[in-house]
């Protein structure tokens, strides 16, 4: 589940190594770029974090973050 905190949707996405959060990056990375809509996030060995807001609109949440929230969160679910 997607946290608002601080003007930014948040969550936390938990692998079973390096190498599948690596991969669930990737995939997000290609999803943002098709968007125009690049996340901050960290990786730490199979912990992915990201936030997402938009900065064009002084760094809140919007309809585009909301939009990736959703299709990050598809590419778990498959």
């Amino acid at each position: 589940m997607w946290v608002e905190t601080n003007h930014q949707l948040y969550k936390k996405f938990v692998f079973n190594d390096f190498s599948e959060a690596f991969a669930f990056m990737v995939r997000v990375a290609l999803i943002a770029e098709g968007m125009n809509h690049h996340p901050k996030w960290t990786n730490v060995w199979n912990t992915v974090e990201i936030w997402l807001s938009t900065h064009d609109a002084g760094d809140v949440v919007t309809d585009k973050d909301v939009q990736l929230s959703q299709k990050i969160d598809a590419l778990i679910l498959h």
